[in-house]
């Protein structure tokens, strides 16, 4: 394992925790971008499902 000599012997809790306040902001952000993508596009389909006009004698989407 890489030992980061700039910051000194650190304990191995101590390197754990510098990783995760150094690149966790960052998994968090990568996590919210997808679930608010997946909720985009759900709201987008049904919008589109909701413009789609009916034929009252079928009752079903006209396509």
């Amino acid at each position: 394992m890489v030992i980061p000599l700039h910051m000194g012997a650190l304990h191995p809790v101590e390197q754990v925790l510098t990783l995760v306040l150094a690149f966790g902001p960052f998994v968090v952000l990568g996590i919210v971008i997808v679930l608010r993508r997946r909720a985009d596009e759900r709201a987008e389909a049904r919008a589109a499902e909701e413009a789609t006009p009916v034929d009252p004698h079928l009752g079903q989407a006209e396509r």
